[in-house]
């Protein structure tokens, strides 16, 4: 594929079998994706309508999992050939040229040993050789687009280089023709060999340039292992990962790269998991914790079970999401399109304007007129206006996947760069999504580890997450527990149990109500705790309340200089939550959010959002995507907090692996840098068509130099978008 023509006619091509829908080329990647109905058409049916248009349609291979091939993907092939056409054209091109201007000058002309129309066959003879070999792929392509009445980039080089290998035919050959027509008989080969040897010269540039752009992809690919040590029936053994099943006991040593997904069951590390989340730093991992695969083992050696193989490890959703993103079209494409379908043509119009204008009322030899037609053909570039928005997307994508942002499509970048305010949830967002003891009342203080190992031993029993975080406040103190007797869980309330012959009590108001407990000495505490937005939990001993301990999520560390960055971008943001009033606007004024919106449901959230956007606000939501999901869905942009290996990208446009909300900024300054390289590239396209073709409609352009511009324009472009790769977020 060489332009924005060719994607057209793709799409128009499947679009008119039967059965296929929802048709998308990407000119970068060269790929398409669609839908088809089995019952109305096959594969093969496909192949052949690709076939007839011109173009070879490769059908993926069947593979569990991404790996890297062996054998040489298409775009290697094509940029090798590419390469040998260049080189051997070159070597054609370059003496031709040579001798050409040197024929230009009568006093070198007469120094040559053969007499000037023995050396233009000799040029007839060398640019038939480059026309018929580095040429050929221009002119089959063109027929066939001519058989089905179609044109693109290829037809405007062949029909320019083919006039003037023509004309110079006729001038070698049969001269006589040219003189009953008083046209000049001078010879334009080093004209067409020069042209296909720049543009061979160009393509080549381009797709290797092209083939950078997915380098992301590639480097993801690059690490999934091909092996694993596994354990089976206590045998240890190295095995192909493809050979893997789920429950097998993997074995990792330090320094070696997880396989696959699983939970560790023995032993401890620390991980690098900066290529999947973008967290600088390693995070220690320790029996039940989840490892996931692709990432490196650090200093510990332990087992784990896989849970994830294959298509369902994180790294493989990674590659499928960022291969999706990579696939779709932005809107700005679209359009860009739609300009580019009509471009080859209105070309093609122009010059033959051109040559009649000039031959016809400029009285311009017929040989002048030519050459202005053929410089109008050349120095036209549907290719750059057809590659500025998917290599920026490429490579913005790319760019995102290897800083833990996983970007859905190409308009969810779009959008993000214009977004003008942004809704936080709370719970897993702002917060870290995990109640913690932020302090302890006692009666008396001196019974401060008594008190805590009573209250832990009871909550121990219990999944509810305050009852976790008592448990987990006593474990980090290193306070023993006791062994309960008749536990009891009071829903909603609390629970009791008996230690010691003691009755103990823990929970909120109304458990010590139902056991008519009363704790008025805590009033100034309790109100102090609420003010806070914090929860009381109440411990009562034989009926008499001991403590209270002060329970509230804590918001993330980074939460107030983040909130902060987007003030001062100009966002605005507010913070949605479910929870009371007291504790969103405690929270909000910790993290310097000005506006809120407290006790909304679930169902409610995405009223919310809409009410927003009704008053001409274009509206990011964060969330966690567990009790957000219609909120993210409804939002221009949804943008998902993972938790470092739980994805939720079902109704997000955009997810943060890492959960780390300093990477919502990156995804904002992605998001807007990508959107300023596809107008860069945009604007360059259009320029150049805008001001190339006139300037060579009027004669002030050799053909070799629209040949070398129209090369160069191409590769400017994906060379702007490869400068995306080295953007500091």
């Amino acid at each position: 594929m060489t332009c924005a023509s060719c994607v057209a006619r793709v799409e128009k091509t499947m679009k008119k079998v039967e059965g296929v829908s929802d048709v998308s080329v990407n000119l970068a990647t060269e790929k398409v994706t669609f839908t088809f109905s089995p019952s109305q058409t096959n594969l093969n049916t496909l192949v052949n309508k690709i076939d007839d248009a011109g173009y070879v349609l490769h059908l993926p291979k069947e593979t569990s999992e991404s790996t890297l091939e062996d054998e040489m993907s298409p775009q290697q092939k094509y940029y090798l050939e590419l390469r040998k056409e260049f080189f051997f054209s070159l070597w054609f091109a370059l003496p031709i040229m040579f001798i050409s201007m040197l024929t230009m000058f009568e006093t070198v002309a007469e120094l040559f040993p053969l007499p000037l129309d023995d050396i233009n066959k000799l040029l007839l003879l060398g640019s038939t050789v480059v026309m018929f070999t580095s040429g050929k792929r221009f002119f089959t392509t063109t027929v066939k687009l001519l058989k089905s009445f179609n044109v693109d980039m290829n037809t405007l080089v062949a029909v320019g280089t083919g006039s003037a290998y023509i004309y110079s035919l006729i001038a070698v050959l049969f001269p006589h023709w040219l003189s009953i027509h008083s046209a000049s008989q001078h010879v334009y080969f080093d004209t067409a060999t020069t042209i296909i040897t720049l543009i061979l010269m160009g393509k080549m540039f381009e797709a290797k340039a092209k083939s950078s752009t997915n380098d992301a992809i590639k480097s993801l690919i690059g690490l999934q292992p091909k092996t694993a040590t596994v354990k089976r029936n206590n045998t240890i053994s190295e095995v192909s990962i493809s050979s893997l099943i789920l429950g097998d006991e993997i074995v990792v040593k330090p320094g070696e790269k997880i396989p696959v997904d699983g939970i560790i069951i023995s032993g401890a590390s620390s991980v690098n998991e900066s290529m999947i989340t973008g967290e600088s730093l390693p995070i220690d991992k320790k029996e039940g914790d989840r490892v996931v695969g692709g990432t490196i083992n650090n200093n510990g050696s332990f087992n784990f079970t896989a849970t994830g193989i294959g298509k369902d490890t994180l790294l493989q959703q990674v590659i499928k999401l960022v291969e999706d993103a990579q696939n779709s079209k932005a809107e700005i494409q679209k359009i860009a399109d739609k300009i580019s379908s009509v471009f080859v043509p209105v070309v093609i119009s122009i010059a033959i304007i051109t040559f009649a204008l000039w031959f016809f009322l400029g009285e311009a030899p017929f040989s002048d007129a030519m050459i202005k037609f053929i410089a109008v053909l050349i120095i036209a570039c549907p290719c750059a206006l057809g590659l500025a928005t998917p290599t920026a997307i490429m490579v913005g994508t790319g760019l995102g996947a290897s800083q833990g942002i996983l970007i859905k499509n190409a308009d969810s970048l779009e959008k993000s760069a214009s977004i003008d305010t942004i809704v936080f949830d709370k719970t897993g967002t702002l917060t870290i999504g995990e109640p913690i003891v932020q302090s302890v009342f006692y009666k008396d203080v001196n019974r401060e580890k008594e008190i805590i190992s009573f209250a832990a031993s009871v909550e121990r029993k219990s999944e509810h997450p305050l009852a976790k975080a008592i448990v987990k406040y006593c474990l980090d103190k290193g306070i023993p527990t006791y062994d309960v007797t008749s536990f009891i869980a009071y829903i909603g309330k609390g629970a009791g149990a008996s230690i010691d012959d003691k009755n103990i009590l823990i929970g909120d108001t109304k458990l010590l109500d139902d056991f008519g407990i009363r704790a008025n000495e805590f009033d100034s505490k309790v109100n102090q705790i609420t003010s806070r937005g914090e929860t009381p939990v109440y411990l009562a001993i034989d009926g008499i309340v001991e403590a209270i301990f002060a329970i509230a999520d804590s918001i993330k560390a980074e939460a107030k200089y983040v909130i902060s960055e987007l003030k001062n971008k100009g966002l605005d943001v507010i913070l949605l939550s479910g929870d009371n009033e007291k504790t969103v606007n405690h929270i909000a004024s910790i993290a310097g959010i000005d506006k809120t919106i407290a006790q909304v449901l679930p169902t409610e959230k995405g009223l919310k959002i809409k009410e927003l956007q009704q008053s001409g606000k274009t509206v990011a939501m964060v969330g966690d995507g567990i009790n957000d999901a219609p909120a993210l869905a409804l939002a221009d942009v949804g943008i998902a907090m993972g938790t470092g290996t739980d994805i939720a990208v079902e109704t997000s446009d955009i997810t943060i692996i890492s959960g780390d909300l300093n990477i919502l900024l990156k995804a904002i300054k992605l998001s807007k840098k990508t959107v300023q390289t596809i107008k860069q590239n945009l604007f360059w396209a259009f320029i150049y068509n805008v001001i190339g073709i006139p300037i060579a409609a009027l004669g002030l352009l050799n053909p070799m130099f629209a040949a070398a511009a129209m090369a160069f324009s191409s590769v400017s472009v994906v060379s702007n978008s490869l400068r995306l790769k080295r953007a500091k977020l």
